[in-house]
């Protein structure tokens, strides 16, 4: 299982940078690159824990969907959800928000599983890379974004 973890400082409280971790907001920062929709269970405003939430969008000319399912939530703090894609892909990704005097101090943690050996050879050869850059690029948007306000 591959684990790539990264990490920010914003320039904003905790509560201010939190209130982009909501279903209308996230596609602003969370993989922007893929115009992506959050299409949440019951249309729930917020995210809770065991709600599902289908995540989709387009990489390239190729429509990648996968569905979540929230396993932590403590609002101004944590937001953790299991996935699955139509790849046969699982894993878990969380972010974790820490309040460092004025600043907050953002993690974000991928684990994914690929299905293969061929799969595992390319993950670690390519996919975790890309990954890692994608988690540092997300980061750097929620980060723009918080700090304006």
């Amino acid at each position: 299982m591959a684990d790539v973890a990264s990490a920010i400082e914003i320039a904003a409280p905790s509560n201010l940078v939190f209130a982009f971790f909501v279903p209308q907001r996230m596609p602003y920062w969370y993989v922007a690159e893929m115009e992506s929709c959050f299409e949440v269970q019951d249309g729930a405003a917020e995210f809770a824990l065991g709600l599902k939430v289908r995540i989709r969008g387009r990489l390239g000319r190729r429509e990648v969907t996968h569905t979540a399912v929230i396993t932590r939530y403590e609002w101004g703090r944590a937001l953790e959800w299991r996935f699955q894609d139509a790849y046969g892909v699982r894993g878990l990704e969380s972010w974790e928000l820490e309040t460092v005097g004025v600043r907050t101090r953002v993690r974000m943690r991928s684990r994914y599983a690929m299905p293969g050996r061929l799969a595992k050879l390319i993950d670690w050869l390519v996919t975790r890379h890309a990954v890692a850059r994608r988690n540092r690029d997300t980061l750097a948007r929620l980060q723009r974004l918080a700090q304006r306000g």
